[in-house]
């Protein structure tokens, strides 16, 4: 699969990191599917655009992301969410993969660590 074939839903509640994270991936080559600004949004925007990935902000005021995380792993089993995080909170981090989130990305966003997730989030392999 081309990675413009690769479909890509980004959440997160600050505009500012939305937009850092959409730059970041269309220039790797990657389709934003849509936007979401808080978890509840998420799970809507899941549903209906069926991304091949979520890149999903951790906090956010509205349904956080290991909240909406659970939810969409509910929905879809096999559904590929990539929690971004600035915190080094190892019980976060790890509360979000128990949840079902397959990898965590690092804020600030570097390109090459975005593939890698996004590589990593959809075949298993490093």
């Amino acid at each position: 699969m081309a990675l413009k074939d690769i479909r890509v839903l980004i959440v997160d509640d600050e505009v500012f990191f939305l937009k850092v994270l959409r730059d970041t991936l269309e220039k790797i080559g990657f389709t934003v599917a849509g936007e979401a600004g808080d978890g509840t949004e998420a799970v809507q925007k899941f549903q209906a655009l069926r991304p091949h990935v979520i890149i999903m902000d951790i906090y956010m005021i509205e349904k956080n992301g290991i909240d909406a995380t659970r939810d969409i792993m509910a929905l879809d089993g096999n559904a590929k969410v990539i929690i971004a995080s600035a915190s080094d909170a190892d019980y976060d981090t790890q509360a979000a993969l128990d949840v079902g989130a397959k990898v965590i990305l690092k804020k600030p966003f570097v390109p090459k660590e975005v593939y890698e997730c996004i590589k990593f989030a959809l075949t298993g392999k490093r």
